[in-house]
């Protein structure tokens, strides 16, 4: 007999250790009649070897392991590929942090090699803390087959890439602007930017006019805004949020149809502090509705100006070093007394040289964005820097025609968009970072500059010997190449690329790429480029994109706010397959509203199953040797199997096409609503009656309907279905084997029955019925009145006789009639085409029910009129974050919903008297 309650905290770690001594985890062997269909391939997005488990990981993980496990029991071969990220700029800060912590010297002082053997020894003691964590999940990944960005296979396909890229003309060294962390010293990529909404200020300068030039400014406007009184200037005033960064002012910018300024298009300004002749220039990026419609043009520290001096010819000056420090090392004429100076020092020593001066005319105080390191918290600094960079534009083009023409398709769809957008105006790629812990980059530098890029220092070498007579000393490039970029061959290489392996033959392109939204253009059109690029074809046939998991109020979820789901504390409270469950049938939203009570909710779902199987045992339901489902005879055996049919299709239908919460949906209704609210209650007569073939047939029925079940759920709820499969199979027929290995249950079309689906239907339908007209009208649970059907057809008369006993039992009334009439202080309903009749006069308080329906309708009215006034207020609804106003009018509608369910009850009370 099956234990009370079902216990994951011992069960899991059991149960997950069977499944991975197994073997299933790895792809069945091949068979000589198997072609590509009979694969299903999924690589896992390489979580970073710092990370631990968080709400994010438990959501896209679990629903790869939906399909890896649904996949192998439809008898695939099943490759869930999984492996780690190096995460370059993530570990080198943790390793740092650690030898600080123990007082050891830092980084620079110990040299590139003492300290890369540090992060290896971190790496081999820490670094598998989240494949550890994915495991508790139940991640069914091939764990044989685990990858590392930085493990020797996965280098040498980085530097033939590299290496290839850069004779095909598509990997070049430019000076260019980037994201730079002046904490770190190192360029990062945009996902590593946070823009963060800080206290600010737009300081106004005068910038004086060069060669005794003036112009005529407008200062009054008429109502239709024309100019209507000047004043004679001899500067242009332009504001910046970054004082600092004048000093390294090539130009001004203003609109070319700004009337204002057309006269001075081609004049000069003298730059404050610096005397320098800085030309004005005609640009749309000026825009004339804001402040002064004249903007200060520094292309090495803005990304925008640097668009604007490409297009103007400016040149491009650097102010600061890789410590956002001011040098006037490339500017000779920044004045000594800011050489050395911190940027933000210098910001308050400019600002105070101009208001001095009498240049600063304005300071507005004002909110704006800033961007910030994401790790190291500080002021990213846009900086003009020497880096290696991908020609992305070439690239995207197969990337934008593979998924145009359907190789590779989006679910959802409208995710498309983000990729398209992305890709037709994709900027060059900078790949390099200055880091120690990644891929160094496979290039080297001869005596006089030059650089030759090969897989080998002994290749380099080689080439060398083109330029000189002799060898010379060569220095491999310092830099080493964002962790994208070696992700980005994550499908291939992991596979054993650029060796022609089995693996790669049998299993790419890869079927399915489960993601997050947010690294759509970081990630998955990188995969799309190399995966073209190196194997001729798409790396995965289908994304499907998962959503963003919010808290309960659709708030994004941070530690500063405090509502941090932790996935392994409510693995270790409830266990996994709550949190999975959740995790699925919330799945279908672009932002996911999550809460610990929705988990236990679900947790409430695996218990009623456990229940319904005990219930099960304790009526002696034991698989029987044989059994037939095709050859069942009674009413609810031949419905239930239809209905098992049905939820088979759907599931089936759901998983196959990404809709994990239609498939977790479909689940809940069949387990919860018809085999355990329906099927057992409908069942219990026949366990306790008298008619010894119709239990025996019942009884097979039912552990037959339960063994099916467990393999429908296994995919989402693998842990709470593998125990049962196990303790269940403990009577009857011995099982041979895990739950895991079994075959999904493939059910013929005949097993749903019209006629017992008809039948039942009447009767489910009938009880529900009664059941809602007792709680609408507030009928104790004690109390059973009479229930008669007035004038019923033949069909009905004879189903009544039927199911009386049932009837009176699931309905808990009385008596079933059949009357010509209803009787006299009755409330009528209509089910299945038959007027019924039940008689509440004498069990309800007519009065005191007439009040307290009453009393509820105000309520809701009163509820009604104070979400009318707010959804009214056009202030509210366009100030109002969109979760709030959306929260307000689900309000008004369940409001409104109940004040008429109410109203529908007041009215049936005049039926009585």
């Amino acid at each position: 007999m099956l234990e009370k309650t079902f216990e994951p905290q011992a069960a899991e770690p059991r149960l997950y250790a069977q499944w991975e001594a197994s073997g299933l985890f790895a792809p069945r062997a091949a068979k000589p009649t198997d072609g590509a269909a009979d694969a299903y391939s999924i690589v896992i997005p390489p979580p970073n070897v710092t990370g631990s488990l968080h709400i994010g990981h438990a959501l896209n993980n679990t629903l790869q392991d939906i399909l890896a496990r649904y996949h192998r029991m439809k008898g695939k071969a099943v490759l869930w590929l999984p492996g780690t990220d190096h995460a370059g700029i993530a570990t080198q800060m943790v390793v740092e942090r650690k030898m600080a912590a123990e007082g050891n010297v830092g980084r620079r002082d110990m040299g590139r090699d003492a300290f890369i053997e540090k992060v290896w020894e971190w790496k081999a003691e820490s670094g598998g803390t989240i494949v550890r964590q994915l495991r508790r999940l139940g991640s069914s990944c091939d764990w044989s087959r685990e990858r590392f960005t930085l493990d020797e296979g996965l280098n040498a396909a980085v530097r033939k890439v590299f290496v290839q890229l850069h004779k095909d003309g598509l990997i070049y060294r430019d000076k260019r602007l980037v994201n730079w962390d002046p904490h770190f010293q190192t360029a990062i990529s945009d996902l590593e930017v946070e823009q963060k909404e800080v206290e600010g200020a737009y300081w106004h300068f005068a910038y004086p006019l060069a060669d005794g030039v003036t112009y005529q400014h407008p200062t009054t406007f008429d109502e239709d805004g024309k100019a209507t009184e000047f004043e004679t200037r001899d500067f242009i005033v332009v504001a910046t949020t970054r004082p600092e960064t004048m000093l390294g002012d090539t130009g001004v910018a203003v609109h070319p149809e700004d009337e204002r300024y057309k006269g001075l298009v081609g004049k000069f300004v003298i730059l404050p502090i610096t005397g320098r002749r800085v030309p004005i220039v005609a640009d749309d990026y000026a825009d004339p509705t804001k402040g002064s419609g004249a903007v200060k043009i520094t292309p090495a520290h803005d990304f925008n100006d640097f668009g604007v001096g490409k297009r103007a010819g400016l040149e491009a000056l650097n102010v600061m070093d890789a410590f956002g420090r001011i040098t006037a090392a490339d500017t000779p004429d920044v004045p000594a007394e800011y050489e050395g100076m911190d940027r933000f020092a210098a910001r308050k020593a400019i600002v105070a040289r101009a208001e001095e001066e009498g240049w600063l005319r304005e300071i507005e105080k004002t909110r704006h964005v800033v961007p910030h390191g994401d790790r190291s918290g500080v002021v990213i600094e846009p900086w003009l820097t020497d880096q290696w960079y991908v020609d992305a534009k070439v690239m995207a083009q197969p990337a934008l025609k593979a998924v145009e023409e359907g190789a590779t398709v989006f679910e959802p769809k409208s995710y498309e968009k983000i990729y398209f957008e992305w890709l037709r105006n994709i900027e060059p790629w900078c790949i390099s970072r200055q880091l120690w812990w990644g891929h160094r980059i496979p290039a080297w530098y001869g005596p006089n500059g030059e650089i030759y890029v090969a897989e080998t220092e002994e290749d380099a070498r080689e080439q060398a010997l083109a330029d000189y007579d002799s060898e010379v000393v060569l220095t491999q490039d310092e830099d080493v190449l964002d962790t994208w970029f070696s992700s980005a061959l994550w499908p291939f290489s992991t596979m054993g690329w650029p060796e022609k392996t089995e693996d790669l033959q049998r299993f790419y392109p890869t079927s399915d790429l489960v993601t997050a939204a947010d690294i759509i253009f970081f990630w998955v059109a990188r995969m799309m480029m190399m995966g073209q690029h190196f194997m001729g074809e798409v790396p995965f046939k289908r994304v499907i994109i998962n959503g963003l998991v919010r808290d309960e109020k659709g708030q994004k979820m941070s530690k500063s706010k405090g509502n941090v789901i932790d996935p392994l504390g409510i693995i270790d409270e409830l266990g996994a397959d709550p949190l999975r469950f959740t995790m699925a049938i919330l799945s279908g939203t672009r932002d996911i509203k999550l809460s610990k009570q929705r988990i236990e909710g679900y947790r409430n779902f695996g218990t009623k199953l456990w229940n319904a199987a005990r219930f099960s045992q304790m009526n002696e339901a034991k698989r029987v040797e044989g059994f037939d489902p095709a050859t069942v005879e009674q009413t609810i055996n031949r419905w239930i199997r239809g209905e098992l049919t049905k939820a088979e299709r759907q599931v089936s239908d759901a998983i196959e096409g990404g809709r994990f919460d239609d498939a977790a949906g479909a689940l809940y209704r069949f387990v919860w609503n018809v085999f355990c609210d329906w099927y057992l209650e409908l069942a219990k007569p026949v366990f306790n009656g008298a008619d010894e073939a119709a239990k025996a047939e019942t009884r097979a029925m039912t552990a037959w309907t339960i063994d099916q079940t467990l393999k429908l759920l296994h995919p989402v709820m693998p842990y709470i279905t593998e125990e049962l499969w196990a303790e269940l199979g403990k009577e009857g027929p011995a099982r041979d084997g895990l739950l895991m290995g079994e075959t999904w249950p493939v059910l013929p079309d005949a097993f749903i029955d019209a006629s017992a689906e008809t039948e039942i239907g009447w009767l489910v339908d009938l009880v529900g019925e009664i059941r809602a007209l007792r709680a609408e009208m507030n009928v104790p649970p004690s109390a059973k009145p009479p229930l008669a059907f007035v004038a019923p057809d033949a069909v009905t008369a004879e189903r009544i006789a039927r199911h009386r006993d049932l009837i009176l039992t699931l309905g808990r009334v009385s008596e079933v009639a059949v009357a010509e009439a209803a009787p006299a202080g009755a409330v009528t309903f209509v089910s299945g085409g038959a007027t019924v009749a039940l008689s509440l006069a004498g069990i309800i308080d007519l009065a005191a029910e007439r009040v307290r329906l009453e009393k509820e309708i105000a309520v809701f009215e009163s509820d009604i009129g104070h979400v009318n006034k707010k959804l009214g207020n056009p202030n509210f609804v366009a100030r109002a974050a969109p979760e709030v106003v959306e929260e307000q009018r689900a309000k008004l509608a369940e409001a409104e919903a109940g004040k008429a369910k109410l109203q529908a009850a007041l009215a049936r009370l005049s039926e009585i008297g």
